[in-house]
């Protein structure tokens, strides 16, 4: 069976299709696909293209693909401090800042803290400044005992959800990482929830600065990239969850900015 074989149906699998599913999505026979998978037949650049795309395969796994059966990657991998993506990394702090007074970051796919805005600082005042010291993990803050945990109210279910949907995050990438970084992450202490949330969302229920504040998580990604390194990141915003909490986040809360935050930058001039 050949390496790209091996890959395709390992895709296939994670995607829980059959044979007949993935060829009638394609317009592939099954007979064909099958004889690429066990390597009886080479696949062209273009069927790979196609197929990782019906598999709604990452990125970076597409160029893995087309790497296993000898051609070049189709898609690019800047540096996200390069000067290529100088103009899409300033909109995206753009973004957290215009979203203050609520909390946003900016994260890759491993979940390490790329920016954020100054409404952050609150949440994670009094960590471990060893839980602070980049590259951080932000769901490794979170949970952990010398992180944000300690002042997380419903820190089961808050947990629970985080382990959730970090377990089916690694199962859609097959990505190691993030299977490890679930395993580290079940294995600290914080309780088990039990029965079903009350309520439409799981919200953080967190308290900061003396005063308890709930919030809802929204996941915003990039629509069309084309690079690698711009498909792996994300805005994780958090907005109130009740009417207190956007009341009280009206008013400042006394706290610096984090380091390297879109707050401690100077403010670009308009070019208008």
């Amino acid at each position: 069976m050949s390496e790209v074989g091996v890959l395709l149906r390992r895709w296939r699998g994670r995607r829980r299709l059959s044979q007949l599913d993935l060829s009638a999505q394609a317009g592939v026979s099954t007979r064909h696909l099958s004889f690429l998978e066990t390597g009886r037949s080479r696949p062209t650049r273009e069927m790979i293209l196609r197929l990782a795309e019906h598999l709604d395969v990452p990125l970076r796994s597409r160029n893995e693909l087309l790497l296993a059966a000898g051609f070049a990657p189709a898609y690019a991998e800047n540096d996200l401090r390069g000067p290529r993506l100088a103009t899409v990394l300033a909109s995206l702090r753009d973004v957290l800042t215009g979203h203050e007074p609520y909390p946003a970051i900016l994260i890759d796919r491993h979940w390490t803290m790329i920016d954020a805005n100054a409404a952050i600082a609150p949440l994670i005042a009094g960590a471990d400044p060893r839980l602070l010291e980049p590259p951080v993990n932000v769901l490794r803050l979170s949970l952990h005992p010398d992180g944000m945990a300690p002042r997380i109210r419903n820190l089961p279910e808050w947990r629970a959800h985080i382990l959730h949907r970090l377990d089916r995050q690694a199962a859609a990438t097959g990505d190691a990482h993030l299977t490890a970084l679930h395993d580290e992450l079940a294995a600290l202490p914080g309780g088990v929830a039990h029965g079903t949330p009350d309520g439409l969302v799981v919200p953080l229920r967190y308290e900061a600065d003396g005063r308890e504040l709930s919030f809802f998580s929204i996941t915003s990604v990039l629509g069309t990239p084309l690079d690698v390194t711009l498909a792996e990141l994300a805005i994780e915003s958090f907005l109130p969850a009740d009417a207190a909490t956007a009341s009280l986040l009206s008013q400042p809360i006394a706290a610096a900015p984090p380091p390297g935050s879109a707050a401690d930058r100077p403010a670009r001039r308009s070019s208008r």
